[in-house]
């Protein structure tokens, strides 16, 4: 329990929490002795406004997006009370203010966090209304709450500059550690390889976010003359943790053919699974050291399990003999490549942890890593393209307009207590997708009616306000720290934290309680209602374009690899940045498969085919890991004719998909039949395997070397050209069932 509760409170949820509680909770103290509660409150709120868009960035970039989040939150602010007195007035521009304000989401994962502060701020201006030079102060207020916020994080960024990266890097070290385990969970003979692949994908997309947020931080540091040696061995951490995931999908195989393969013989693939298993154990064991002082170090645990596979190969090869033994000893041999591979990694990240490593230099490593970046711009022309109902931020924005007016209509005409309320649940609650809006309404609610019932029986006993004071702000806290992480707690805690300022400022709690809930219950039923009825953005309507993406990115990765096994020499930059799109982009349709099925069951038709194509392309990115990842670690040979045939034929495969997506008729004269391709193959057996058993003026491991090489090659060309087939295959019946 303690382990668990030390594990929270050094997270990155609760040390942002930490912050806004902060930037909240001291002007409220501090002006409260001095007589000003009021002000000191509306500071608070100007700090709560603003903390939102505070995201992983250069320290640039912070304070800038900071202030302007600040000057945003504190101007619609100062609008709304301007406008509020002129009906005729106020309501189409409160419209037109609620629309240009969602639309802002256009601009990327910062702006939208700033896009929903803005709405925030509006719903909650509400509950305060100034007229003339008060809505001046007011506003100044906020702006100045938001100020602090930043000076906070400022404080909290020079105090421990590195801590917010410690708190991903150990994060992403133990998300890559379940990864492996998952790897090799599929070793076992009865394993269940379908909700295996399904969690892979799960923590692949956990991943990918993780992975961006550092390149933010690690490579906008590493770009600016302020990099330091922390950072580079961070940096180093990071590009070696990203090399592992690739590493850990060159074990991809074909289990069942393994299986069978080596049926009376599972010691050897029981000791592989040991290494897989040891492997994530070691970086486990690292992850939970990151912060630490005293690092984990490797006690040769690491070298006992490769000794021991490397027994198992040997004791397989005297059991059945050299010549019968050879193509096993040949798979197991490259699985053995594979683990020492993922040793060194493992080591490389230990030596970059430890004090050792200080001066340590990234070489070749860092260079071009700006291209790893996206571009920070905000051109107009972003938003006026998105001004279209084929845009989903833009039905999004105009669903939200028109639920938020009505909302607000009915608490301004029905006895609802606080018309505000009912806005910030539907701001709070209201996403683009039909899946999440429902959880979060569910969450909402439960959420509300729990922590209504627990604060009025805390206060029913408590009514020392000190005490209260405290309640609330560790509410406060862990409202926000679980926001999220589970927002049925984050709702519990927050309608606590409600209750408890309410039970200091005003005697009637019950009263409190019985509009929160009805308030809540209100906006929760709008924002559920207008999202399947007001141009719902099913994801059916999405999934193409991201099964598109996939298949793209899928293909670019593989023309890469391609390029490279051609013309060896360095890896460049752009083989980089299409292995991180890639694993993007199958992360984003993995996303787009998981809201599909929070759909109701008629907006399903499609989910079979989808999720076909989810493992598809996930096989497919896995047989190029496998492919580039030999490649990479081995002095291979010229390639061959018939190895660019196929890779052509597999790439036609691909182009076509993507043409079947988009409705479009591929032009191209060339055409591969089936039994070409298993021709081209067979030459491809034949020049290599044959030769090369045959060659007398190649040495031993020569020979050796290159067998493994053309095993591997043609083991991974025929599984992806299989793949490419069936990834063609499900598109065609994907786009019958899903005619645009």
């Amino acid at each position: 329990m303690l382990e668990r509760i030390a594990k929270f409170t050094n997270s990155t949820s609760f040390l942002n929490a930490t912050k806004v509680t902060i930037a909240s909770v001291v002007p409220v103290l501090i002006l409260n002795f001095l007589g000003s509660f009021e002000i000191g409150f509306t500071i608070a709120l100007g700090a709560f406004f603003t903390y939102p868009s505070d995201i992983p960035s250069t320290l640039t970039h912070k304070i800038k997006g900071l202030i302007v989040a600040s000057l945003i939150v504190s101007g619609v602010n100062l609008l709304i009370n301007f406008v509020y007195p002129y009906p005729y007035l106020f309501y189409p521009f409160l419209g037109f203010l609620l629309f240009l304000c969602s639309m802002i989401s256009v601009y990327g994962q910062r702006a939208t966090l700033v896009s929903f502060s803005a709405l925030i701020s509006i719903s909650l201006s509400f509950g305060h209304l100034h007229e003339g030079w008060e809505a001046f102060e007011y506003s100044g207020y906020i702006f100045i709450g938001g100020i602090l916020y930043l000076i906070v994080s400022l404080i909290f960024h020079f105090v421990q500059p590195y801590k917010y990266i410690e708190l991903e890097i150990a994060e992403a070290i133990k998300l890559t550690a379940k990864y492996l385990k998952l790897r090799g969970d599929l070793w076992s003979p009865e394993a269940n390889r379908k909700t295996i692949i399904e969690k892979q994908l799960g923590i692949q997309v956990k991943l990918n976010e993780i992975h961006e947020d550092l390149r933010k931080v690690l490579i906008g540091n590493q770009s600016s003359s302020a990099t330091t040696s922390q950072n580079r061995k961070m940096l180093l951490v990071f590009i070696t943790l990203v090399e592992i995931q690739e590493l850990a999908l060159y074990t991809s195989f074909d289990h069942s053919k393994i299986h069978e393969k080596f049926n009376k013989h599972p010691n050897v693939l029981r000791t592989y699974q040991n290494v897989a298993y040891k492997l994530a154990s070691t970086l486990k064991k690292i992850s939970k050291n990151v912060h630490h002082i005293a690092l984990y170090v490797d006690k040769q645990d690491l070298k006992n399990e490769l000794d021991a596979l490397e027994f198992a190969i040997f004791d397989y090869e005297k059991t059945l003999g050299k010549e019968e033994a050879g193509e096993g000893v040949l798979m197991l041999t490259n699985m053995l490549k594979y683990a020492k591979n993922q040793v060194g990694k493992i080591k490389i990240i230990q030596r970059a942890l430890s004090l050792a490593m200080q001066s340590y230099k990234l070489k070749d490593k860092d260079k071009e890593l700006e291209k790893f970046l996206t571009p920070q711009y905000y051109p107009l022309r972003t938003l006026t393209e998105n001004l279209s109902f084929s845009s989903s931020i833009f039905r999004h924005s105009v669903r939200l307009t028109i639920t938020i007016l009505i909302g607000f209509i009915i608490g301004k005409f029905l006895p609802f207590q606080n018309v505000y309320w009912i806005l910030l649940t539907i701001i709070v609650i209201m996403r683009p997708g039909y899946g999440l809006t429902k959880e979060r309404s569910y969450n909402r609610i439960f959420g509300t009616i729990l922590g209504g019932l627990l604060a009025f029986g805390i206060v029913s006993v408590v009514q020392n306000h000190v005490a209260l004071s405290i309640f609330s702000i560790i509410c406060m806290l862990l409202g926000i720290s679980f926001t999220q992480i589970n927002y049925k707690i984050s709702a519990t805690f927050v309608t606590m934290y409600v209750v408890f300022i309410y039970g200091i400022l005003v005697p009637d709690v019950v009263e409190v309680i019985q509009f929160r809930i009805l308030d809540s219950l209100a906006g929760a039923i709008l924002a559920f209602l207008a999202n399947q009825f007001l141009w719902p953005a099913w994801e059916f309507i999405n999934t193409p374009i991201h099964i598109e993406n996939s298949i793209r990115a899928n293909r670019v990765y593989l023309k890469e690899i391609a390029d490279f096994y051609n013309k060896k020499g360095e890896i460049p930059t752009s083989y980089r940045l299409a292995r991180k799109n890639v694993f993007i982009e199958i992360g984003n349709l993995m996303t787009s498969f998981q809201r599909m099925m929070q759909e109701p069951k008629s907006k399903q038709k499609t989910l079979p085919l989808v999720n076909k194509l989810v493992v598809l392309n996930h096989s497919l990115l896995s047989a190029l890991a496998s492919l580039s990842t030999y490649i990479q670690s081995h002095q291979t040979t010229s390639a061959s004719e018939s190895f660019n045939y196929i890779i052509k034929t597999i790439l036609l495969n691909l182009d076509h998909s993507i043409s079947t997506l988009k409705n479009e008729t591929l032009l191209t004269d060339t055409f591969f039949g089936k039994e070409d391709v298993t021709l081209q193959f067979e030459e491809m057996k034949r020049n290599n395997l044959t030769r090369l058993a045959t060659d007398k003026y190649l040495d031993k491991e020569t020979r050796q070397a290159q067998m493994q090489e053309a095993q591997m090659v043609i083991e991974q060309l025929i599984w992806m050209s299989n793949l490419a087939e069936k990834i063609l295959k499900i598109t065609k019946d994907f786009k019958a069932t899903n005619p645009d």
